[in-house]
This record gives C-alpha cells, sequence and structure tokens, in this order.
C-alpha cells in the first residue's frame, strides 16, 4: 500500500510514484497526476506546483524524456531505477546514521537478492562469489559481538 503521508511531505515518493505511473506507457503532466488522485480515490490530488517542476527536475536528471507534445516517459535511467525495488541510500537524501540503518538497508537488499534467487532472475547470474564475499565478511562482524 502506498504511504500517502510520506509522499505529501517529500517529493521522493511522488518520484518514484512517477516512475512507475511512465513506465508502461508515456503520461502528460496532467495525466499524471489524474492517476495519483484515482490511486488515492480522490483524497489528494499532487498541485501543479509539485509535479512540474519535479517532471523538469528528472528530465534534467535524465530519468524521463519529454516529447515534443508534452509527455514524459523513462529513459534507459529510468527503468533502470523503476527496476530497483528500493531506492538507493543516496535516491532517498541520506545514508544510514546508525547501526540500526545499515543494517535495515542490508537487509532490504538480502530480501531483494531473495526474491531474484528464488524467481531464477538472470540480474543475479554472476553474483554469487561477490554475495559469498558479503556473507564471510558480515559472519565476521557477526562474530565480534
Amino acid at each position: 500500500m502506498f504511504n500517502f503521508d510520506w509522499a505529501k511531505r517529500t517529493h521522493k515518493g511522488l518520484r518514484r510514484w512517477i516512475l512507475y505511473i511512465v513506465r508502461d506507457s508515456a503520461k502528460s503532466g496532467a495525466e499524471i497526476m489524474d492517476v495519483m488522485e484515482a490511486n488515492l480515490q480522490g483524497w489528494w490530488r499532487p498541485s501543479p506546483g509539485s509535479i512540474y517542476p519535479l517532471l523538469k527536475r528528472m528530465v534534467e536528471e535524465g530519468v524521463l524524456s519529454r516529447s515534443a507534445d508534452d509527455r514524459y516517459s523513462l529513459t534507459t535511467s529510468g527503468k533502470e531505477e523503476v527496476d530497483h525495488p528500493w531506492p538507493w541510500p543516496e535516491q532517498m537524501g541520506q545514508a544510514p546514521k546508525s547501526v540500526e540503518g545499515a543494517i535495515e538497508v542490508i537487509s532490504s537488499y538480502t530480501s531483494y537478492l531473495e526474491d531474484l534467487s528464488r524467481s531464477n532472475d538472470p540480474k543475479l547470474a554472476g553474483g554469487g562469489n561477490e554475495i559469498r564475499k558479503l556473507a564471510s565478511r558480515l559472519s565476521k562482524l557477526g562474530e565480534k559481538q
């Protein structure tokens, strides 16, 4: 379920949402706002003052492209961002600030890798050796505690 309060407080929630909305077909800014409002059954609609500056920034960052008819679509970089289920800490605007935060991030990425493994996703191919190295390093950290 979409976290409504978080999206209202920060553009980071809107950014991810926009990427998911345009992943299948190009949309105008107004269409993006319509989809958001429909997804929340009319409870909230983002303002043009929130959406259009964010769309402009996303085009400048290269995750969206804007066509001559003012429709937005994903670029290769945008597709890579959508394919990743959790934002990188840099995209969230901060790196973990505590051991607990770092463990939470590692746990999230571990869950992602487990999902890929269960589905035999080719994205995981060739990563076994690095995963074993990380597991060994983490195991050694656990032994010190």
